[in-house]
């Protein structure tokens, strides 16, 4: 399994990545939540273009990453699991719920820490919200992800095919929990017992602070709920409610490559 891990991973990632990406966009054609305040192209195009440049940056000066790191966790026998002796599936299990754990504290770091958050402010600079707004990290703050998740996976001896499995349901889960998609509400009300819906994660990107320090979680809703950061709705409409950061209203800036790229350097207003 290995082995076919690790000669198809990218071409698997793609076709996941892509299909979710197609899928997410017709429903946002036919059924949106909202009704998008900027055009498409422009920031489309710089939000594509961060994740691009931030895989570049990783394959660069982390070329192993995360699959290398839990190859070489097996390979070596580095890590708690490989001092606990569990059965295969509960390893497997038990990786992947840690690796989304660790994210929701990462995410939660990443917003009280003023480093961090230099950076990651940039995803939520977007003054919309759609299936794009998942791809609009600095490319910093993808490099600094990498590394910590490196570390998890060494710590935690993850095998192989978990951090595989992890990879694909984080990738796909983050478009799918920030497209312009309404569900029905008693449907997303029982979908939010498990996993992170739109609706829920779209509060976490409004301008109210309050809202903004609340609903970390990318894949699994209940940490939120177990850590006291959860809010269940917003104080405006889903429909209505105003995206982004107080402070960075510029819709030109706001979906210009260059200026986002430059936004984690500049001064705070106060």
């Amino acid at each position: 399994m290995n082995t076919f891990i690790l000669n198809n991973e990218a071409l698997i990632r793609i076709i996941f990545f892509v299909s979710i990406i197609f899928i997410m966009f017709f429903l946002e054609v036919f059924i949106p939540q909202r009704k998008l305040q900027i055009k498409k192209q422009k920031r489309w195009f710089s939000n594509f273009l961060l994740v691009f440049l931030g895989s570049f940056l990783v394959k660069l000066f982390l070329p192993f990453a995360a699959i290398g790191a839990a190859l070489l966790a097996s390979e070596k026998n580095i890590g708690l699991f490989s001092y606990l002796e569990l059965p295969s599936f509960l390893e497997i299990l038990l990786s992947v719920i840690l690796l989304d754990l660790l994210i929701y504290f990462q995410h939660r770091y990443f917003h009280k820490n003023a480093f961090f958050w230099k950076f990651h402010k940039v995803h939520h600079s977007d003054m919309d919200y759609d299936l794009s707004t998942a791809l609009r990290f600095h490319p910093v703050e993808i490099f600094f992800s990498m590394i910590i998740k490196i570390a998890a996976i060494l710590i935690l001896g993850a095998p192989l095919l978990a951090v595989f499995i992890f990879e694909i349901i984080l990738s796909s889960f983050a478009v799918f929990n920030h497209s312009n998609i309404r569900l029905n509400k008693s449907l997303d009300k029982y979908l939010r017992l498990l996993i992170v819906t739109p609706d829920m994660h779209r509060i976490h990107h409004s301008v109210h602070k309050e809202e903004l320090n609340s609903n970390y979680g990318f894949n699994i809703s209940f940490w939120d709920k177990i850590f006291s950061s959860y809010t269940a709705k917003p104080k405006d409409k889903y429909e209505t409610m105003t995206i982004g950061l107080a402070k960075l209203q510029d819709k030109k800036q706001m979906t210009n490559i260059l200026s986002l790229l430059n936004l984690p350097f500049l001064r705070e207003k106060k």
